[in-house]
């Protein structure tokens, strides 16, 4: 009997991903569920394929332990914060992730991408002049932005993405600082500082690239806003839980010319739009939002979504 496998979220665009896991599994498809259509149908399921973009499904407690057939958890992604992990530790339910599948994801640098063009959009005030230009306003005094060959970049973790976009900005002539106390870095154009708060106070663009663990989670908080320069870019590809999101917009509130070009929101399965970041972008042009579309590129989704169900067909095959 083939295992079953309800897949929440949208696979159908993606080649090959359904002629994989319809290979070995007899497979549901829900594209956009809620959280109470996935808890109505879990019960029958031996396994869930899901990814945190655009999903409104947490993987919690109260709905894992409605799924008493569930033998694994399978995420097309490296972060797992959309998933209940010490719960599922507890109920020994696997989670299959592409966390360290090393070989698949050096291939995949759109999120790294993403991060130095919303970099590039916020110093150029791209946004705003491309929406003001549609009404007609032709006056380049409002749109002066920055030349990036003359700022100084803070980069906060240096693994495969913060790599990337380390890369793109030295390639540019920025002046690159990387806080990540897990590494040693070689290279010696790269200036790898021992503080955070050196990174903080030196640098003119912040950009994020850490997982979310006890130790990242509000890691951005009052206390570090307050040692940012005033016109500071932060820069946030990695997961919305790393910023303290009332503090992030009381430091906005009271620095006009410092801005945050975010992929990300926090809790955005449960509460984004009880966001207070959300909230605050509605009014006020210092903040540029997209939906979490670092990894969603043709491409990425090709090799994350298919190797990620591989994974799932040998987790089955292995029995």
């Amino acid at each position: 009997m083939k295992p079953r496998v309800l897949v929440i979220t949208p696979v159908d665009h993606i080649k090959g991903v359904n002629e994989i896991l319809e290979s070995f599994a007899e497979v549901t498809y829900l594209e956009d569920p809620s959280q109470g259509e996935v808890s109505s149908v879990i019960e029958g399921y031996d396994s869930i394929f899901t990814n945190p973009n655009k999903s409104k499904v947490f993987l919690g407690s109260d709905l894992l332990v409605k799924g008493k057939s569930l033998k694994v958890i399978c995420t097309a992604s490296t972060g797992t914060n959309h998933i209940d992990k010490e719960f599922a530790a507890k109920k020994n339910l696997p989670i299959i992730s592409l966390t360290e599948e090393r070989h698949i994801i050096n291939r995949i640098s759109s999120t790294a991408e993403l991060a130095f063009a919303l970099t590039m959009t916020s110093l150029r005030n791209i946004v705003k002049s491309h929406n003001e230009a549609l009404d007609g306003e032709w006056n380049y005094m409002n749109y002066i932005g920055r030349q990036i060959n003359c700022l100084t970049v803070g980069v906060v973790g240096y693994g495969r993405l913060g790599q990337m976009y380390t890369k793109y900005c030295k390639a540019f002539g920025a002046r690159v600082l990387v806080y990540d106390p897990y590494k040693s870095i070689k290279d010696s154009k790269i200036e790898q500082v021992k503080s955070l708060d050196v990174l903080l106070e030196q640098s003119n663009v912040i950009s994020l690239h850490v997982h979310v663990t006890d130790e990242t989670e509000n890691m951005l908080n009052e206390n570090l806003f307050s040692k940012m320069k005033e016109d500071v870019l932060i820069v946030n590809t990695s997961r919305g839980d790393i910023i303290k999101e009332n503090d992030l917009v009381n430091f906005l509130s009271f620095n006009p010319n410092a801005n945050i070009a975010t992929d990300v929101i926090a809790d955005e399965q449960r509460n984004r739009l009880d966001s207070p970041l959300l909230k605050f972008a509605k009014k006020s042009d210092q903040v540029i939002l997209t939906q979490h579309i670092g990894g969603m590129t043709r491409e990425a989704q090709e090799i994350a979504y298919s190797h990620a169900a591989t994974l799932l067909k040998g987790f089955f095959s292995r029995g």
